[in-house]
C-alpha cells in the first residue's frame, strides 16, 4: 500500500526532479516507510511506500523491470501474486524479489494489458515502458485505490491523491461548479467530476495509454464492469450456499498474504464478524477494533446506535484482543479540519467515524479488514430497489432518478445553488445519472432486470464513493484496509446468484427515505430480508445471534447531535453568513433547510453533514 505521483510531458519537454519531490512530499502520509523517484526524458514519477508485502529494500518503488524495459509505481496489493508467480516462474521468467510489484511488472511483459484481468485485488499503477516510450494509468476493477488526473496545457499530472496535483507548481485551485452541483444532486460523484475544477477522478476498471506527442485528453480502455444477471441454469439454494460459503472462506485466507500484522474492524454486524471469524482461524493473537458512540444526549432510533457490546460478543467468541474508541458530539468537530483535507471532496455520507477507527487499528499495525462491499454485491438495501420492485416502465432509470436524489429537494435545488447559475446552466443532473448505467440494463424491463440494474448503480457509484473514502482515512494514518468482499471469484459468484437468493419478499420491500434513521434495521425487522444467501454462508462461521441480526449501519447518532449538544458548532459554521460556502450556495435557502432540522420539523442530517464538510473543504483548500 503506498502512494502513486508523477507526470508526463507529451510535448517532450524534459520533466525535473524539483516539481516531484513535491509531489511525493504531500502524500507522504500514504508511505511513511519509503520515497523514491524516477525522472527520465519527458516522464517524472515518484513512490512513497507503505510496505507490507517483502518489507527489504528490493521491493522499493518506482521499480524496474529486470530487462530495464518498465518501471512501476504501483499502489495497492494483488493478492494472488504467488500463484502469478508460480506461473512465470514455470514459463521462464526470473524473480529477485518477493514482492507483487515484480510480478505486476513480469505480467505486464508477458500478458500486456490482459494482465489486468488476472490480478486480483486492488491496485492503481503508473507504468513506464522505455522501449516504446509510454506511460500506462490502470485502476482496479472496483474502485478500491483512486487515481487522479488533469492535464495543464500539453502536461499530464496524476497521483493517488489531489493533494499530489496541487503540489505540482503548474496545477491551481479553484472549486468545479459542476461538481458541487454533482455532489449536491447526490452526495457523490457519479461521473469523473471532483470539487476541484479540471481535476478528474480515473475510471475504475480501466487503462490508457499515453505518448509523447499525444492530445491531452483521455481515451480509457475499460477492461471489465459489473454483470448482475439470472443465471441461466438454476441451481439448488444448497449448492448455492456450499459454494458461497467456500469462496467466502477463500477470499478472506487470500487477502491474509502479509510481512507485517493484519486487524480487523469488528462492528457486531453479520459482514465483519464472519470476516473476522475466518481470519481468526488462520491469525493467532488477532487484534479488532470498533467505534461506539456515547447515547447519554441521543433519543428514538438514535439510542440503539452503539454496537459495543455486540463487538465486545464478537471478539470473546473468535479470542481476539479487542480496542474500542468512544465517540462525543464535540469529536466531530474536532476531526472535521483534518478529515476535509484528507478527503479532500466530500463523497458519501457521514466519514469521520471511520477516522478515529482507522487511527485507533493503526496504533496497532498496518493492514485491517472490513466488511466493506458485503451490501452492494449480495443486496443490502432492499429499501432501495422498491421503485424497481413497484412501478416497472418504459425508462427503468426515470423512476429510480426521482427516486435517488438524497440531500436537498428538488424544488429547492435551484434555488440553493443560485449563486452559481450561471455556471452550471448546462449541468443535467438527470444526464449524469443515466450515464451510469450500460444501453442494456438501462433498457431493462422486468422486475428482476431492474433489480440487477440497482444492484450495478449501488456498485458503480455509492461503494465506489465509500471505497475512496475508507482509502483516504486509512491512509491518512498509514493504514491499509482490505476488503475481502471485493475478491473476484467471490463477485463474479454473486452476480450470478438469483435475486431470491438476494430478496426473498419482493412484494414487502417498502420506500424509506435516505435520511430516516436506522432505515436498515426498520426494514429488517418488518421484512427479516437481504442479503438471504450471506446470512445463511454466515451462519457457518458466527452463531445465529450474528448471521440473522438486523442491518445496523456505522452512523453516529448525529440527528440528535445537531439539533442538541452540537447545535451551537452547526450554527456558527453553516449559518454564519460570512461562511465561505455562501460564495456558490445561497443563504436564505440553506438556512430555511438547516433550520427545519434544528426545529425538528425535518430529518436533514445528510445535508448538514455535507454543508460542514464543504465548509471544512473551503477553509482547507480555497
Amino acid at each position: 500500500m503506498c502512494g502513486v505521483a508523477g507526470y508526463f510531458n507529451l510535448d517532450g519537454h524534459p520533466a525535473d526532479d524539483t516539481a516531484i519531490a513535491g509531489m511525493v512530499k504531500a502524500i507522504n502520509h500514504r508511505g511513511p516507510d519509503s520515497q523514491g523517484q524516477c525522472v527520465e526524458g519527458a516522464l517524472a514519477l515518484g513512490h512513497t511506500r507503505l510496505s507490507i508485502i517483502d518489507l527489504t529494500d528490493q521491493a522499493r518503488q518506482p521499480m524496474e523491470s529486470q530487462d530495464g524495459r518498465y518501471v512501476v509505481s504501483y499502489n495497492g496489493e494483488i493478492y494472488n501474486f504467488r500463484e502469478l508467480r508460480s506461473e512465470l516462474e514455470a514459463a521462464g521468467e526470473k524473480f529477485r524479489s518477493h514482492s507483487d510489484t515484480e510480478v505486476l511488472l513480469v505480467s505486464i511483459k508477458v500478458w500486456g494489458v490482459r494482465a489486468l484481468n488476472r490480478f486480483n485485488g486492488m491496485f492503481a499503477f503508473a507504468l513506464w515502458d522505455r522501449w516504446e516510450k509510454k506511460l500506462t494509468l490502470a485502476r482496479d476493477r472496483y474502485g478500491i485505490k483512486p487515481l487522479y488526473y488533469t492535464f495543464v496545457g500539453k502536461t499530464l499530472i496524476f497521483g493517488s491523491e489531489i493533494k499530489a496535483l496541487l503540489a505540482h507548481p503548474q496545477v491551481g485551485t479553484s472549486l468545479n461548479p459542476h461538481g458541487l452541483a454533482e455532489y449536491l444532486s447526490f452526495q457523490n460523484f457519479f461521473s469523473k467530476n471532483t470539487l476541484f475544477k479540471n481535476i478528474h477522478l480515473f475510471p475504475r476498471a480501466s487503462y490508457a495509454e499515453f505518448r509523447i506527442g499525444n492530445d491531452p485528453v483521455i481515451r480509457k480502455q475499460q477492461y471489465w464492469d459489473y454483470q448482475f444477471e439470472e443465471p441461466g441454469h438454476i441451481h439448488s439454494d444448497s449448492q448455492y450456499e456450499e459454494e458461497g460459503r467456500h469462496l467466502l472462506e477463500q477470499a478472506v485466507k487470500r487477502q491474509l498474504v502479509s510481512d507485517v500484522s493484519i486487524g480487523s474492524y469488528l462492528s457486531g454486524g453479520m459482514d465483519s464478524g464472519a470476516i473476522t471469524s475466518i481470519a481468526a482461524r488462520s491469525l493467532p493473537h488477532m487484534h479488532t477494533f470498533t467505534c461506539g458512540f456515547d447515547l447519554s444526549s441521543a433519543s428514538g432510533m438514535e439510542l440503539y446506535f452503539d454496537e459495543r457490546d455486540a463487538a465486545e460478543r464478537m471478539s470473546y467468541l473468535c479470542k481476539t484482543e479487542h480496542y474500542e474508541v468512544v465517540l462525543k458530539a464535540g469529536d466531530m468537530e474536532r476531526a472535521l479540519p483534518r478529515l476535509a483535507y484528507h478527503l479532500e471532496e466530500p463523497r458519501v455520507g457521514q466519514s469521520y467515524p471511520n477516522y478515529y477507527a482507522a487511527r485507533l487499528a493503526s496504533k496497532f499495525g498496518k493492514v485491517v479488514l472490513s466488511g466493506a462491499g458485503g451490501d452492494e454485491i449480495f443486496g443490502g438495501y432492499p429499501w432501495r430497489y422498491h421503485r424497481a420492485l413497484t412501478t416497472p416502465t418504459t425508462s427503468f432509470t426515470d423512476d429510480y432518478y426521482s427516486f435517488w436524489q438524497r440531500l436537498v429537494p428538488t424544488e429547492q435545488f435551484d434555488s440553493l445553488l443560485s449563486p452559481i447559475k450561471s455556471d452550471i446552466r448546462d449541468y443535467s443532473a438527470r444526464e449524469t445519472f443515466s450515464s451510469v448505467f450500460p444501453s442494456q440494463v438501462a433498457s431493462s424491463h422486468s422486475t428482476t432486470d431492474a433489480i440487477n440494474a440497482c444492484l450495478y448503480f449501488e456498485a458503480s457509484t455509492f461503494l465506489q464513493g465509500l471505497l475512496i473514502v475508507e482509502d483516504k482515512i486509512s491512509m491518512s494514518h498509514g493504514l491499509e484496509t482490505r476488503v475481502p468482499f471485493l475478491d473476484n471469484d467471490l463477485v463474479d459468484f454473486a452476480m450470478k446468484i438469483p435475486i431470491h437468493m438476494k430478496i426473498r419478499h419482493l412484494k414487502d420491500t417498502t420506500r424509506l427515505d435516505e435520511n430516516e434513521i436506522a432505515k436498515g434495521s426498520k426494514h429488517f425487522q418488518r421484512t427479516k430480508d437481504g442479503k438471504v444467501l450471506l446470512r445463511n454462508v454466515a451462519s457457518s462461521f458466527l452463531p445465529k445471534e450474528f448471521a440473522k441480526r438486523e442491518k445496523q449501519g456505522f452512523s453516529a447518532p448525529d440527528a440528535s447531535w445537531f439539533k442538541g449538544e452540537s447545535i451551537d458548532f452547526v450554527r456558527n459554521t453553516i449559518l454564519d453568513q460570512d461562511a465561505k460556502i455562501f460564495e456558490f450556495l445561497d443563504y436564505k435557502t440553506t438556512s430555511t433547510l438547516v433550520e427545519s432540522h434544528l426545529s425538528g420539523q425535518q430529518n436533514r442530517r445528510l445535508l448538514i453533514w455535507s454543508l460542514l464538510n464543504l465548509e471544512a473543504w473551503c477553509e482547507q483548500f480555497l
